[in-house]
């Protein structure tokens, strides 16, 4: 199922565990800056990720020194634009619905575009030696990929103003303070940390964790009135399911619960 090896994103099937994707970012050369040929490669990866069935979480990582720099600007000046345009946005991500879960995994830092698709992430882990900045002021181009709206309703206002106005970086420790991240890692330990996680999200009920994810995005993005009214349906849905029966029964019987997705 993966992708041929050495393409600019790369999708395969976890090793530990078949239901967890593992979506890598492969331009190491560019510090896996994106133009529109990995753009697109990584909205093709994604859509493998939303439609195979056995996938419930993925995993966004980098390879290379950093997750990843942002934008390409050699291939920018030339007129290239990864996703600007479209209504996914930069990198065909940071604007796109996903119904599943995804956990950024960042090695060295994340900087621009970068960050901004940690911020489109649900969850986040980091080496403690990672950076994050928005530098775009410094390059006369601005955050317009999620993270001049993104980061000031995730941190204090005055902390994102500064990294915006600014574009100087603060380290995996800071952001993990100010809970842009889950969980800190030692170096080279990062995707086994992401890897972790998964792990937990894997063995819970498959539509109580989508439901639930539904419920959250639209809380964040719509407002508590709209979440309410998706927090009724999924309640509808998930108590007439299988797998709430299951669950009962299995806490009942003192069992792991086996999951149908049903």
């Amino acid at each position: 199922m993966s992708v041929t090896k050495g393409a600019p994103v790369e999708i395969s099937a976890a090793e530990r565990d078949p239901r967890i994707c593992v979506i890598t970012l492969n331009r190491p050369e560019r510090r896996n800056a994106f133009d529109t040929a990995m753009a697109d490669a990584l909205a093709r990866a994604v859509d493998t990720f939303e439609a195979e069935d056995r996938f419930r979480v993925a995993i966004l990582r980098g390879t290379g020194p950093i997750f990843c720099a942002g934008m390409d600007l050699g291939a920018f000046s030339a007129g290239d634009r990864p996703g600007l345009d479209s209504a996914n946005g930069f990198a065909q991500f940071v604007r796109r619905p996903r119904a599943k879960p995804m956990i950024a995994a960042v090695q060295g830092g994340a900087h621009a575009g970068g960050f901004e698709i940690v911020l489109a992430c649900d969850l986040a882990v980091a080496e403690k030696g990672a950076k994050f900045s928005l530098p775009e002021v410094k390059r006369a181009i601005v955050a317009a990929g999620g993270g001049a709206v993104r980061l000031p309703l995730r941190i204090p206002p005055v902390i994102a103003r500064e990294m915006l106005f600014t574009g100087k970086a603060i380290s995996a420790r800071r952001a993990h303070e100010l809970g842009l991240l889950n969980a800190l890692a030692e170096e080279g330990a990062v995707e086994e940390a992401a890897l972790g996680l998964a792990a937990e999200i894997v063995e819970n009920g498959p539509l109580a964790v989508l439901a639930t994810k539904a419920i959250v995005d639209d809380a964040l993005a719509l407002g508590e009135a709209v979440a309410w009214h998706t927090n009724k349906r999924a309640l509808d849905d998930i108590l007439s399911s299988e797998d709430a029966r299951e669950g009962a029964i299995a806490f009942k019987e003192r069992r792991p619960p086996v999951w149908r997705g049903k």
